[in-house]
């Protein structure tokens, strides 16, 4: 393919993974990620993968304003842009969300507010090209929230749901839009907690994300066990499923 693959969030351990196995496919990345964060290594990773050209980008997701300007100037300098890859967020701290009102709206504002304008500016730009994806990381933690770690998990469900409507919205259009749904992924924003039935890692989710994003498929759960065990959870009793664990 002759487009560029976008990522936002090139520190993404899941996006950069995510890039690699499209270096395949496509011969030219542009990695954006908040500004001053080192891109070094992303960029040789890339290289090696078999990217041509691999340019860098600042870029703030938390700065609504900024997301249509940044995108217009990477597809001006870079474009057509044939993948949008959406991997930036936070996990938060669950406890300390429960007390500090500015840290629940945090999270909440990068693992949602932030995604829905740059999915819109980025759909309007895919529409005007005809063509192009865009790769989207919900959880299965929007699935069904979970008392645990509701904070995130409800700003997941509202991107879930909006990442759906989205697609609906663009169907027709010439543009794609790949759901994921990963369970518990073991890797640097997890660190240190304990891994839940099910987990996969980065390469695990990178693998069934591009294989999906390469079918055209519109949502992958990872792993797929997952599908069936949360049509099951969502039936559970609430005074069973208040007490279930991250």
């Amino acid at each position: 393919m002759s487009g560029t693959v976008l990522v936002l969030g090139g520190r993404s351990e899941i996006g950069l993974a995510v890039a690699e196995r499209l270096a395949g496919d496509h011969r030219r990345f542009v990695l954006a990620a908040r500004p001053g964060a080192d891109l070094t290594a992303a960029t040789t990773q890339l290289r090696e993968a078999g990217a041509e050209t691999v340019e860098t980008a600042e870029f703030d997701a938390d700065d609504l304003a900024a997301h249509g300007p940044f995108l217009e100037k990477v597809a001006a300098e870079h474009g057509p842009l044939d993948v949008v890859v959406l991997a930036f967020g936070i996990l938060g701290d669950q406890a300390r969300a429960e007390e500090d009102a500015a840290h629940a709206a945090a999270i909440v504002h990068t693992d949602y507010v932030a995604q829905v304008g740059v999915l819109t500016h980025a759909a309007n730009l895919l529409r005007a090209q005809g063509h192009g994806s865009l790769v989207v990381f919900s959880s299965v933690a929007g699935v069904r929230v979970r008392r645990a770690n509701y904070v995130y998990g409800s700003a997941k469900a509202g991107l879930d749901g909006f990442a759906s409507g989205l697609a609906d919205a663009l169907h027709g259009s010439g543009v794609h839009l790949l759901l994921v749904r990963p369970g518990f992924v073991i890797g640097r924003m997890t660190e240190g907690m304990s891994p839940a039935p099910f987990s996969s890692t980065p390469d695990q989710v990178a693998d069934a994300t591009v294989a999906a994003l390469r079918k055209r498929r519109g949502v992958v759960w990872v792993p797929g066990v997952l599908r069936p065990v949360f049509f099951g959870m969502r039936l559970l009793p609430r005074a069973v499923w208040r007490r279930m664990p991250r």
